[in-house]
């Protein structure tokens, strides 16, 4: 998976509210939904002069730095921007992550079940991500995970081209350590392979030792790097 594949797949599957060039950058308004969907990004040289200009136009200016931008990196280090939540992207075949689960383990559905809501919202998921992925034009579906009949954990994957992405992986805290992320991982697949996906993605922070220790074991990838700066 190619940087420009990644960063396609995840404007598709995780959309701003809108987006313009300034100079060598794109601008994104993500409406709260969060840094992913709001951040300036490169896609050329740069100069000082244009720096200025994005940190005239952004109201909080935010910037994601990929692998290989380490000049656009240490330019804005230079300038005191922070580094703020270094990602890993995870990838891996389709068929590699399906699986046949238990009756009534995962529920594919949208739009997203008042439940589906309350399961995000406990994790800090609320309305402004929810509207993010309304704005997704493609196929999605929230995937709502049970244990024991219960409710007890919840993913949103969308499809695009050959690809599917998971974002917004969430399970309730008395049901973790249960088994239940890596089951919607595989109900993802599951999904995806319906949709005909080839491949399936998700991007971690690197400090989720847990998270990445899962999707190492189900044989998934690195495929990228990236993390932000913020001024």
């Amino acid at each position: 998976m190619t940087p420009d594949t990644l960063a396609e797949v995840m404007e598709a599957t995780w959309p701003p509210a809108s987006r313009r060039k300034l100079g060598p950058f794109t601008l994104r308004d993500g409406a709260g939904g969060g840094k992913r969907v709001s951040a300036a990004s490169l896609d050329g040289p740069f100069t000082e002069g244009d720096l200025d200009a994005i940190e005239a136009a952004m109201t909080e200016p935010l910037v994601l730095v990929r692998a290989g931008e380490a000049t656009l990196d240490a330019a804005l280090e230079a300038r005191g921007w922070r580094i703020v939540d270094p990602v890993v992207a995870y990838a891996a075949p389709v068929d590699r992550l399906t699986a046949e689960l238990p009756r009534l383990t995962d529920f594919p559905h949208w739009p997203p079940l008042e439940i589906a809501r309350s399961i995000w919202a406990e994790g800090g998921i609320g309305p402004a991500r929810i509207a993010v992925m309304d704005r997704v034009s493609g196929a999605k579906a929230a995937l709502l995970g049970r244990i024991d009949d219960r409710s007890a954990g919840v993913a949103f994957v969308a499809y695009h081209g050959s690809e599917a992405m998971v974002h917004a992986l969430e399970v309730r805290a008395s049901h973790r350590r249960q088994g239940l992320g890596q089951k919607l991982l595989q109900a993802s697949a599951n999904w995806a392979a319906g949709q005909g996906a080839t491949r399936l993605s998700l991007v971690v922070t690197r400090q989720n030792a847990a998270a990445r220790a899962l999707y190492a074991r189900l044989g998934m990838e690195v495929v990228g790097e990236y993390h932000y700066r913020m001024k």
